[in-house]
């Protein structure tokens, strides 16, 4: 059923609902006003009775009977339309009728000082009792007794069938007027709703475009209606990443697996097929798959984060002392590797927007190819980590920086450095670690560049800048990234700093 039926059908049934409560009401004071004009009329009749009954009453029973017939027309003449009766023992005839009776006469209250109703075969009557003199001789005291037929119940029931004829007459006639206005004001709606009924996010890319209306309702629906398309849309995308993701993450990690196994399973075999084999030998063997083992470890462990990284939401964003991390992956490396020497400087207070996971991921493996690439000519691994506020004010952000002293990477290839599965011939790692850092400072919509030191001893800087980011712009930005790191498109922008 359509909303503006609805509404008429509605306003088709509470109209006359509303007039005959509205009647009933108007009802109940009508038959209050009547009763107290009758009433009132009545009274001020019986007034001008009295003292034309007190006249008659002077006069009656004397020698005077010209007055006596005078004064008893002149009561007559005032009753005009009510009627009376004057009950006077001793007068003759004893009782005086004029107007209208009731008939048959209804017996009589014995006084009525305020109006009451008798009831006279089918018809009611209003009667008015009043005392005129004292008695006489010993009889009972003169009573003019006034008569009025009741016409309130007639003029009620002519305001009963009005209100009735009102409500079914206003029932028809509201519920046609409310369905044309109905019509017209659900006509936006209307149009909303032809506009919607053909979009299908899962078959077209079409999508609403809505011009305010200035009703608040339908431009509400509207972009309600938008905003869950937009999230759709972006649903489908995000899912769309992950099943990439998935399939990237299946893909690389069969392939890269593949050596590694094949060689831990051929040192299998060396161990099985030579049970004597040399002490010197079995221990080479050994050592051997042990290291094809972490490999391998380190390998699923860095797909793993690749694969969180492009999936990761903005709910797992939040504000970060950045120092307290630096410190706590920088204690992680001493710990792991006792010969590292490693001086940190750190600016207290500097907060950044991001996801610790993904950031603490970030130093460790800067911390960790400084550890394995940058050691000096001795063989000893100094790293120097400082972090502080930039001194740009147009560019607030807080700086790390990671200092090493081993060969350098020459700048021809520091674009090179971020590509995956890029490492050298001795490089005991996975050729991810710096692809993870390049993919998380991409998140924070940081920048990474590649530098030599700055006194110009040999080795290499790695800078880092992250933005002092508002949590609100967090969720607009990982929308607008294009999070495939892990599937192998994304490209490292061809620039001597490299910027991510």
């Amino acid at each position: 059923m359509k909303l503006s039926t609805r509404i008429a059908l509605a306003v088709g049934v509470s109209v006359p609902l509303l007039v005959l409560a509205s009647g009933w009401l108007l009802l109940h004071l009508v038959t209050d006003d009547l009763r107290v004009r009758q009433d009132s009329q009545l009274r001020a009749r019986a007034t001008v009775l009295a003292k034309n009954a007190k006249a008659y009453l002077e006069v009656a029973g004397s020698d005077r009977p010209v007055m006596e017939q005078a004064r008893q027309r002149r009561l007559v003449n005032s009753a005009r339309d009510v009627g009376v009766r004057l009950t006077a023992p001793g007068a003759p005839g004893g009782t005086i009728t004029a107007g209208p009776q009731p008939d048959p006469f209804p017996s009589l209250p014995r006084g009525a000082p305020k109006p009451v109703t008798v009831t006279s075969g089918d018809t009611d009557w209003l009667a008015l009792s009043l005392r005129i003199g004292a008695a006489k001789k010993g009889n009972s005291p003169p009573n003019l007794w006034l008569f009025s037929p009741d016409t309130a119940e007639e003029e009620l029931a002519l305001v009963r069938r009005r209100v009735v004829l009102g409500a079914l007459v206003a029932a028809p006639l509201a519920g046609a007027t409310t369905w044309v206005i109905a019509t017209r004001a659900v006509l936006p709606l209307r149009r909303l709703q032809r506009r919607t009924s053909g979009l299908d996010p899962r078959t077209s890319a079409a999508r609403l475009e809505h011009t305010p209306t200035r009703i608040a309702e339908v431009d509400d629906l509207a972009y309600t209606l938008q905003t869950v398309l937009a999230r759709y849309d972006e649903q489908v995308e995000r899912t769309g990443e992950a099943l990439a993701t998935a399939r990237a993450f299946a893909a690389t990690a069969s392939h890269e697996l593949r050596t590694p196994l094949m060689s831990m399973r051929t040192n299998i075999d060396i161990l099985t097929d030579h049970p004597g084999l040399d002490p010197g030998d079995r221990a080479e063997v050994l050592e051997d798959l042990g290291r094809e083992h972490a490999r391998l470890l380190g390998l699923l462990v860095m797909l793993r984060a690749l694969a969180q990284g492009d999936l990761v939401e903005a709910d797992a964003f939040a504000s970060l002392d950045l120092a307290e991390l630096v410190d706590a992956s920088v204690s992680d490396l001493r710990r792991t590797h006792a010969g590292a020497e490693v001086s940190v400087r750190t600016t207290t207070g500097l907060l950044v927007h991001g996801w610790e996971e993904g950031l603490r991921s970030a130093v460790d493996n800067l911390l960790t190819n400084a550890w394995v690439h940058g050691r000096a000519a001795d063989g000893t691994a100094r790293i120097e980590v400082t972090l502080r506020a930039s001194r740009d004010p147009h560019d607030p952000a807080a700086v790390l920086t990671v200092d090493d002293y081993g060969p350098g990477i020459p700048p021809e290839r520091r674009e090179e450095v971020f590509q995956r599965f890029l490492r050298g011939p001795d490089s005991p790692g996975s050729g991810l670690g710096l692809t993870l850092v390049a993919q998380q400072i991409d998140l924070h919509r940081g920048r990474i560049a590649v530098l030599d030191r700055p006194d110009g001893r040999p080795g290499t800087r790695f800078e880092v800048r992250l933005p002092a980011t508002d949590v609100r712009d967090v969720e607009s930005t990982l929308l607008l990234l294009r999070r495939d790191w892990l599937t192998g498109r994304h490209q490292p922008a061809p620039t001597s700093e490299t910027q991510v």
